[in-house]
């Protein structure tokens, strides 16, 4: 289905996109990806390095007469973020993405499409295999392992690049230029699983809770959605109060930064109960539905008898998650005072899932204020504690502070209402771009993060808009040409 994309304007960027399409990406999983972006450039003759970290650099000469412009860095990240529906068969780490056209978008066949960072990769190759462009000297950085870590970002070593300016690709709306983002850490608890056996009078329930849009932690926490793992734990909680349910298994969400849009498991009752189980969580899910019903409209609650599990969780080990998953802080945390309308700080509450012998709780805080994000991750940190898990901060990553006097930002504001009619909105990221952890390294970069209009990212109603993707090009080339002298 990718070919039809491969005739929409751009072409070249559009033929790239769909090449990357059918390589498998998914994060910690970029072999293929890495070898195909170093094996580009190297067929355009250009100086191309595949770092420590699985970083690809690409070095690109300035065209005649634009020698002495600054030096130009455009960089995105390689992997994406795999997610799929329940009821699709596909495996990210050896199946291409069915990308297709629909009412004006590029959507993927019941998966992530991974426009999130693939027209940003597939629009910095597009330059570089441009032979009509004018623009000063260049350098293509694309970057490993963003979605699960910034790994690449975190990595990448000072004196690689030479570059004054970084543009950044991986902002989600056209028109509106990222100058800022949020910095994040990431929360693990771990519960050891102790197990009781099941006696015969025990009926046993899969519940599941699916239908959910789930969605960017970062972009959409905001917008109200419904957590899996909240909305499991919500039940159960009620259950094991008025009905005496136990947990057998749990498995809900998939990545921290993926709002969590499903989540299964394992519910025993005794068999005199069984039917006032099901009257209850038809209940709850009546309530529930009624409360989301504007925001998650697909959101499904279903309890279907399934055969009778061997053990069980403890019944006090079940007491401390339920209580501890429900009480976790979770959703916005605090908006901001100086941005108004933009969240500051917020946690996710990502993943809840039993793995052998543990129970692991996964959470990523984000905040664009330092204090903030060690704040919120304390509390977590309080709440789990209290449960007797063990717990575990990893991952910290710093935010990028705005510059309204950006020189950059000047000279892409202005060009683009020269071109357009009006100014670009001007937006600090809740979501967690590189560019915080890359201008620690490289202190003298004037960063700015453009890109065009991607709904739905982390999750598989993503879709990216056609039309903006060709005025995003436009605006690049455009920029690339007008690049202050040095």
């Amino acid at each position: 289905m990718s070919e039809e994309i491969k005739v929409l304007e751009p072409k070249l960027l559009w033929g790239i996109f769909s090449e990357l399409t059918q390589i498998p990406r998914p994060s910690d999983h970029e072999e293929q990806v890495q070898d195909w972006a170093v094996s580009y450039g190297e067929k355009l003759g250009l100086e191309t390095v595949k770092d420590e970290a699985g970083n690809v650099i690409i070095k690109k000469p300035a065209t005649p007469g634009m020698e002495n412009r600054k030096t130009v860095v455009i960089q995105g990240h390689l992997d994406m973020v795999p997610q799929k529906n329940s009821d699709k068969e596909h495996n990210f780490e050896t199946d291409p993405i069915e990308a297709f056209i629909e009412d004006g978008w590029v959507t993927a066949n019941g998966t992530t499409l991974g426009a999130d960072n693939g027209i940003g990769v597939s629009s910095a190759l597009a330059v570089l295999a441009s032979d009509d462009l004018k623009h000063g000297p260049l350098e293509v950085l694309l970057t490993a392992t963003e979605e699960t870590g910034m790994d690449g970002a975190m990595g990448l070593k000072a004196g690689l690049l030479d570059g004054d300016i970084l543009i950044n690709t991986d902002t989600e709306d056209e028109g509106t230029f990222s100058i800022g983002c949020a910095g994040g850490i990431d929360f693990s608890a771990t519960f050891k699983n102790k197990q009781k056996k099941v006696d015969k009078n025990y009926a046993a329930f899969k519940l599941s809770i699916t239908g959910l849009k789930g969605g960017h932690s970062g972009v959409d926490i905001h917008l109200g959605r419904g957590n899996a793992n909240k909305l499991f734990f919500r039940i159960l909680k009620s259950g094991a109060e008025e009905l005496g349910v136990k947990l057998s298994h749990i498995q809900g969400g998939s990545l921290r930064n993926a709002i969590p849009r499903e989540a299964f498991g394992t519910v025993l009752v005794k068999r005199k109960k069984a039917e006032a189980l099901v009257e209850l969580v038809n209940e709850m899910a009546a309530t529930i539905k009624e409360e989301l019903e504007n925001v998650e409209p697909g959101l499904t609650i279903r309890l279907e008898e399934t055969e009778l599990p061997k053990t069980r969780m403890a019944g006090s080990l079940q007491k401390k998650l339920t209580y501890a998953v429900w009480a976790a802080p979770n959703d916005v945390v605090r908006m901001s005072d100086t941005m108004p309308g933009t969240v500051e700080t917020s946690s996710n509450l990502a993943n809840v899932k039993t793995v052998g012998d543990k129970i692991e709780v996964l959470c990523l805080v984000r905040s664009f204020s330092e204090s903030a994000k060690m704040a919120l991750a304390s509390r977590l940190e309080s709440v789990f504690k209290l449960a007797e898990a063990s717990v575990k901060l990893s991952g910290s990553y710093p935010g990028w502070k705005p510059d309204v006097h950006s020189e950059i930002l000047e000279v892409m504001t202005n060009l683009y209402a020269e071109k357009y009619g009006n100014k670009p909105k001007l937006l600090a990221m809740h979501a967690g771009l590189e560019c915080g952890i890359l201008g620690a390294t490289y202190t003298n970069w004037d960063m700015i993060s453009v890109g065009p209009t991607i709904k739905f990212p982390h999750s598989p109603d993503e879709k990216v808009n056609i039309e903006t993707v060709q005025k995003y090009w436009d605006f690049l080339v455009t920029t690339l040409e007008n690049i202050p002298e040095k």
